[in-house]
């Protein structure tokens, strides 16, 4: 290959054109068309200091990457293995298309926080936007990377292009994307499936007639497929970062849980756990937190956080946080005033008791769905019994709880999505556990218990002789919750000073 390069570099000389990427102190030789021929790394630049690869490196960010980490708590040779792993479930001359996470903004000029999509970063580790991966058993991956002016430098700061996508990102080949139009169609000609993620899907290379071609002779598939199957179950570096991940959560929401008794306001309650996680190392949270104060815990998706918790009733929080690309997911249930009332410990008990024993059932050989099964089938009983339901009717259970018990969990929140809830678990899957029951204002029933939503949940990792709780820190248990409110509730940090009035 270098002496390809070698024998191009001569022959063509006179059309080369020397690049001293300032920025990245590195050099790059590009010829007139804009192919990168050679890449002179960084350990030959005459500066001591690392460059700027757009993304945190062990070289600049030594305090989150190890050496040979290309991302925090995942290495090199775990990419590699990705890769390889995905390129065993592809069939042979078949081709994957990969792109990143499209740019979101929220005016003309100021975009939404950028987050990477799932597929492109478990198979890349680019964090950043415009850029397109393409896998094939014949050249390995290949990255086309975007080409920023000088203007983007100046504004937004230095992104990874091909000498990066090689070093860093280990790229088998790497052009700009501009070049994608001359590249891409070459491969795309000779496999014999093309797949993509059809989610994150981009016109730069849908609108390719090669693509449109392929597409119309029912070649291209869902690249999702065979990612979702990939990333199902967790490496143990991966479950080190989801470990870590839930225990900023339960830290955060304990912290917020103490904090409800002073503030007992949705959106001072949403801010603080947001503050709590990102204090954490969290880079954000992985969803809008929901802070559902009295009728509003009985909406499952409840956003709006604007609304003040009355004295007495219970607020329900579901709240995840995001630590380098793996997410968790997690809800409690308290009334901040510090103590439960009849009516909601009945309700409550039952959905705890209902946690709890899913939980128990979590092992390989179950599955999400019969976890489900054991819980609509006890919550139904259980509802029955207090007597809010009248019947057995299934449509009458789905009034109050339309939810499934859990979901998968990882780098999405819903992670691979792909993967029914009927398959068997694996040691390695994590799951969550999710038994509630939400009661509209309208619902005919005692009145003592309209309007009333509890959850209780939990992040359970599948192991070779059962589970793993890992949000097993957080309290739950009535008397727990009580005795942390009532006991600890005015000793948290600075807001200390508040309660005592000073």
């Amino acid at each position: 290959m270098m002496q390809n390069l070698q024998r191009k570099l001569t022959s063509d000389v006179s059309s080369l054109k020397l690049v001293n990427q300032v920025r990245t102190l590195s050099i790059l030789l590009v010829d007139h068309r804009g192919y990168c021929l050679q890449v002179i790394p960084r350990r030959f630049c005459s500066s001591g200091k690392y460059f700027d690869a757009g993304q945190p490196t062990p070289g600049t960010h030594p305090q989150l990457l190890k050496e040979g980490e290309i991302t925090p708590g995942i290495t090199c040779d775990e990419y590699v293995s990705r890769r390889k792993k995905i390129l065993e479930f592809l069939p042979e001359q078949s081709v994957a298309i990969a792109a990143a996470a499209p740019v979101k903004m929220m005016t003309d000029v100021v975009p939404y926080t950028f987050r990477q999509d799932a597929d492109y970063l478990y198979i890349t580790g680019c964090q950043q936007p415009g850029g397109v991966a393409v896998l094939g058993h014949d050249f390995g991956l290949c990255m086309f990377m975007p080409e920023p002016s000088p203007h983007d430098v100046t504004w937004q700061g230095q992104i990874a292009g091909v000498d990066v996508a090689r070093e860093i990102f280990k790229a088998n080949q790497s052009f700009p994307i501009s070049q994608l139009h001359k590249v891409l169609p070459e491969m795309i000609k000779n496999c014999s499936k093309l797949y993509h993620n059809v989610k994150a899907a981009i016109p730069t290379y849908t609108d390719l007639e090669a693509f449109q071609k392929a597409a119309h002779n029912g070649r291209v598939h869902d690249l999702s497929l065979y990612t979702h199957e990939a990333r199902w179950v967790k490496s143990p570096a991966e479950l080190n970062l989801m470990r870590e991940s839930a225990t900023i959560g339960c830290q955060s929401l304990l912290q917020t849980m103490l904090h409800s008794k002073m503030s007992p306001y949705e959106s001072v309650l949403s801010a603080k756990v947001e503050y709590e996680c990102r204090m954490r190392g969290a880079q954000r949270m992985a969803f809008n937190p929901v802070v559902g104060g009295g009728l509003n815990g009985s909406v499952i998706h409840y956003s709006r956080n604007d609304q003040k918790v009355k004295e007495g009733d219970l607020v329900l929080m579901d709240i995840g946080c995001e630590l380098h690309g793996y997410v968790s997911d997690l809800t409690r249930t308290w009334p901040p005033c510090g103590r439960f009332s009849d009516v909601h410990k009945e309700l409550y008990d039952l959905i705890l008791e209902t946690n709890k024993e899913c939980i128990e059932f979590c092992k390989p050989g179950t599955s999400i769905q019969r976890l489900h099964n054991y819980s609509v089938d006890k919550l139904s009983r259980g509802l029955k019994e207090i007597g809010i339901l009248r019947d057995n009717r299934i449509h009458s259970y789905h009034q109050l709880n339309p939810t499934s018990i859990g979901h998968y969990l990882g780098m999405d929140v819903h992670d691979c999505s792909k993967i029914g809830y009927d398959r068997t678990l694996k040691p390695g899957v994590v799951i969550t556990i999710e038994p509630g029951v939400y009661i509209p204002p309208n619902f005919n029933c005692a009145q003592r218990y309209r309007g009333i939503g509890i959850r209780i949940e939990d992040e359970v990792l599948i192991t070779e002789s059962g589970c793993e709780v890992l949000t097993g820190s957080l309290p739950k248990e009535v008397n727990h919750i009580e005795t942390l409110l009532n006991n600890h509730s005015y000793g948290v940090g600075a807001d200390a000073s508040t309660a005592s009035g000073f």
